[in-house]
């Protein structure tokens, strides 16, 4: 999955795409960011879906026990749920990637490992590089390389006190992709690794997926904006219904501006067939694009006209450097202004001057379900108060869950699970005036040698998002001085 922007600054001279070879040729990609049961919603006889028609989850968990224990002793600061290992790689890889000399080191390894060539940076050659790569940069943005690794991490995860995980399989195809495939082969292993995923997820977790992962011969349907083919749709249609059992829904990632029409087509049809009672299917928004308000307002018109649930998901965008200027915000601050409007109608069910109504003679707002994949903390605090002063007031309050990369963002993630921990020890639910969060990661899984390019955007991000990695250095460090006098008994 893939979770946003990173940055945008006013008068950005826009970068050309770098591509990465690994086995397949990437993108070079900005990433920013970004549960539990989810609602169960109930049709009424005439077909039509109305906010008391909604069934929210149950808001107590495992966690709610263990939070109750601790309730009277010394309160713990929100990283103290990790475990120290994880703390002290996460200062060490967020310090060796804030430094200019230690990153362009590791841009140049990963970019060689990533070269099919290089027999001796090869993971599945060398075993000791293997080793060593796989216990620091995969341990922490990776969830495992097969079922009982990804288990092992979900539970780790849940028993931290989120409320779920996104799954996502290490597959991306993009132009230029698999040359040698052909596009049967390139479906075939698309629907292999997605129903694997959706096989890994629980219920209330979520699954990403990439559209242009089915190849070539998708990603020039997506671009001509035409409907998938019979096979596609096959795939498309397994990979649902599975998800559908297992209880779970489907996150599609952000993808080029140019392929969004062919996207929303996709996502739409699908909500129609699959979002009758609850959100299967999400549609990927990244507020970078000055079309984004028109889209989501576009498609709750849809779900209010047809009597479907619509899945909103948040980012800030995903290829910012790719995308044509003239179709992007100006500066992050107007990024920030199209995000934290069209959450905030969202959350409220509420048209306002950032998201208008589609249709002026009949604005209802249709229900809705939204993932706030983000790492601005500004954005999760303000979501966070619209929640807080919904449940205070008896107000309905649609499903949401705030969402952040694994390995990245700590200090927000567990500061929302740390709330949500606070809040389920009052032993009060969205009735009784308290709102109970509802935090998430999203991991990605694979072999090492899958992930290098997931991990490669990573160090990528790094460099471009150093305002944001320096708090989570600072965080880390002062966690790890914390437990250190915790030690001496200071």
């Amino acid at each position: 999955m893939a979770l946003s922007m990173t940055a945008v600054k006013s008068n950005a001279i826009p970068l050309r795409s770098k591509r990465i070879f690994c086995h397949t040729t990437l993108l070079y990609r900005h990433v920013h960011t970004t549960p539990s049961n989810h609602s169960s919603i109930q049709i009424p006889p005439n077909g039509t879906v109305s906010p008391s028609d909604i069934t929210m989850p149950p808001l107590l968990s495992q966690a709610a026990a263990a939070a109750k224990a601790t309730t009277k002793s010394k309160a713990l600061p929100p990283l103290s749920i990790l475990p120290t290992s994880q703390i002290l790689r996460s200062y060490l890889i967020t310090r060796a990637t804030s430094t200019p000399s230690l990153l362009r080191a590791s841009f140049a390894i990963l970019s060689r490992m990533c070269d099919p060539k290089a027999r001796f940076l090869s993971p599945d050659r060398n075993p000791l590089l293997k080793f060593a790569f796989k216990h620091t940069f995969y341990a922490q943005f990776c969830a495992g390389e097969n079922k009982a690794e990804v288990q092992r991490t979900a539970t780790r995860v849940n028993n931290a006190g989120y409320r779920g995980v996104i799954l996502e399989y290490a597959l991306e195809l993009l132009k230029g992709e698999h040359a040698t495939a052909t596009p049967a082969e390139e479906l075939r292993v698309w629907r292999k690794g997605m129903l694997e995923t959706v096989d890994l997820a629980n219920e209330g977790d979520f699954v990403a997926l990439k559209w242009s992962g089915m190849g070539r011969e998708a990603l020039a349907l997506l671009d001509a904006g035409e409907p998938p083919s019979t096979e596609m749709r096959t795939a498309i249609e397994e990979v649902c219904d599975r998800a559908v059992e297992r209880g779970a829904a489907l996150l599609p990632g952000a993808e080029l501006e140019v392929t969004n029409v062919g996207i929303d087509r996709w996502t739409i049809d699908l909500q129609r067939k699959y979002n009758k009672t609850r959100p299967v299917m999400y549609t990927t928004y990244q507020c970078y694009l000055k079309s984004t308000p028109g889209n989501v307002a576009r498609d709750l018109d849809i779900a209010r006209k047809e009597g479907f649930v619509a899945g909103v998901k948040l980012v800030r965008g995903a290829y910012l450097w790719s995308e044509p200027r003239d179709r992007v915000t100006k500066t992050l601050e107007e990024t920030h202004g199209v995000y934290d409007g069209v959450m905030e109608a969202v959350l409220k069910r509420m048209w306002n001057d950032v998201l208008k109504p589609a249709d002026q003679k009949n604005n209802e707002f249709p229900p809705v379900a939204v993932v706030l994949a983000s790492h601005n903390l500004d954005s999760v605090k303000k979501a966070r108060a619209i929640r807080d002063e919904q449940a205070e007031k008896g107000e309905p309050l649609i499903e949401c869950a705030f969402a952040q990369l694994q390995g990245m963002a700590d200090e927000i993630s567990c500061s929302l699970v740390a709330a949500s921990q606070a809040k389920m020890a009052e032993g009060k639910s969205t009735s009784g005036g308290v709102e109970v969060l509802k935090p998430v990661k999203c991991a990605t899984w694979g072999t090492v040698s899958e992930c290098l390019g997931f991990l490669y955007r990573r160090a990528l991000e790094n460099q471009d998002a150093c305002a944001r990695t320096a708090v989570t250095r600072k965080a880390m460090a002062s966690e790890l001085v914390r437990r250190s006098k915790a030690v001496v008994g200071m």
